[in-house]
């Protein structure tokens, strides 16, 4: 497999991991811890799996341009300028919020899953729409 490839690949890890983490809210919300916890570490191990593509994908490639103009630009960088920083938080709040459920203290793993769920899902969604962008509609990027 080309490095070039890996955003199809990681795109795909983020849109599963979105999935689980979805399911894993219905689960614990149907009183279905086991599902849920099984939902969780899932989205958990596809989240692990595009970060390290993510980011061998990048360390290899180096920076894309984004090729869009106008509108679809504006967008495009608003998305973006939102979606970094938040990913940037997103990998502490998940281990912030795992660890007490590890260690089964659910009352503060439910109080720091209300903030992480959020930003999870709006990372993961911003995610795929960043790739799309980037990659299908407005791409291939140019690569600086």
């Amino acid at each position: 497999m080309s490095v070039y490839e890996l955003p199809k690949l990681y795109t795909l890890f983020n849109a599963c991991a979105l999935l689980h983490i979805i399911l894993g809210l219905f689960m614990i919300r149907l009183r279905q811890p086991k599902a849920h916890i099984a939902s969780m570490v899932i989205a958990l191990m596809f989240s692990t799996a595009f970060l390290g593509c993510y980011l061998y994908y990048h360390y290899h490639a180096g920076h894309v341009v984004f090729q869009g103009r106008g509108f679809a630009r504006v967008f495009y960088f608003t998305i973006l300028f939102t979606h970094i920083p938040l990913a940037v938080i997103n990998l502490p709040m998940i281990i912030l919020t795992v660890v007490p459920a590890v260690r089964h203290r659910f009352d503060r793993h439910k109080r720091m899953a209300r903030w992480t769920v959020p930003v999870w899902i709006y990372v993961s969604v911003t995610g795929v729409i960043i790739y799309l962008m980037c990659y299908v509609w407005y791409g291939p990027p140019l690569r600086s």
